[in-house]
């Protein structure tokens, strides 16, 4: 049998998993008794936790919502992934920690302390995502909690970040806005040492840290965060303009996935979708999701890729 206190942690955990546990079968996971159950609740009530209890033969136990709950019982993992989690878990945005998101979540739906209160909401609060099924975003879980609340807290943040060409430089920024686009995550902010706006691959910062000092947020010069990141992407020469005609209406095709690809009118019940990609996956699953006929204008790799993709959906069909 554990000792009291790891008891005790366990019994907390379990209580902040389901919503209610009849007393039998909470006793069972425990492996001890119901008056030692009884014992351990007890002394979850005097840490401040309030638990509730229904007696008679179906009679078990839950915890009750609250606003000034003890921070919550997490492991590591589920510590990482419930400052992400509420952003990203239904898109499985952040590889590698879905199956954490949910279990951290289902606890938060019950119970949600201040201080990862405050974390889930800098996160939720400061990410644009103009993005649709944002399957592989890469990126530290880490640094995205530490950048969010840079953001949220309008405080000076410091990082070291790899370019492109692999050269590593200390940057000072004025951090405003994290926003996930392409599979990837990107800071948008003021850096104090070019004197200019820029955006950042999450994946290419390393070991963030806010300074204290806080800041008066300047004047972006684009509509919003996710475009002045698609407008920098334009100018990367390892990406890939899309263009297709699609045979469907202009505002069909916008409510489908407008909110990442430009579409225009191009005649009646007629489309063209135009998009900014890294990876020809990206537009090739969106333009499939449409449910309507369509062909490529451009580039001509994804004619090659889309055929591809064809050739091992048939043989799927065919097997």
């Amino acid at each position: 049998m554990a000792n009291t206190s790891s008891r005790t942690l366990r019994l907390l955990s379990l209580l902040q998993t389901h919503r209610y546990w009849p007393g039998e079968e909470l006793a069972r996971r425990l492996e001890v008794s119901i008056r030692t159950l009884r014992r351990d609740v007890d002394r979850l009530r005097e840490l401040g936790y309030p638990v509730q209890a229904s007696r008679g033969v179906d009679g078990g136990y839950q915890l009750a919502p609250g606003a000034a709950l003890p921070p919550l019982v997490l492991d590591d993992e589920e510590a990482v992934a419930l400052a992400v989690g509420l952003q990203a878990a239904a898109q499985g945005a952040i590889a590698g920690i879905a199956e954490s998101s949910v279990r951290a979540l289902t606890k938060v739906v019950q119970v949600m302390p201040p201080k990862l209160r405050r974390r889930v909401e800098a996160l939720r609060a400061m990410t644009v995502s103009p993005g649709w099924g944002d399957s592989a975003l890469v990126a530290e879980p880490e640094a995205l909690v530490a950048v969010a609340q840079a953001c949220r807290d309008t405080e000076r943040l410091e990082f070291s970040y790899t370019a492109a060409n692999g050269e590593r430089s200390e940057r000072h920024v004025e951090p405003l806005r994290l926003v996930s686009l392409g599979r990837r995550w990107y800071l948008v902010a003021y850096d104090l040492g070019r004197h200019d706006w820029r955006s950042f691959r999450l994946d290419r910062l390393h070991a963030p840290r806010a300074t204290g000092v806080r800041f008066r947020p300047r004047e972006l010069p684009a509509e919003d965060a996710a475009a002045f990141v698609r407008a920098g992407l334009r100018g990367v020469p390892n990406s890939y303009t899309v263009e297709a005609l699609v045979d469907a209406p202009e505002s069909q095709v916008r409510a489908q996935i407008g909110r990442w690809a430009e579409v225009e009118e191009a005649g009646p019940n007629r489309s063209l979708v135009r998009m900014r990609t890294d990876s020809l996956d990206w537009p090739a699953m969106a333009l499939g999701s449409l449910g309507a006929d369509f062909s490529s204008v451009s580039p001509p790799e994804l004619v090659e890729h889309l055929r591809d993709w064809s050739l091992r959906f048939g043989r799927a069909v065919a097997t």
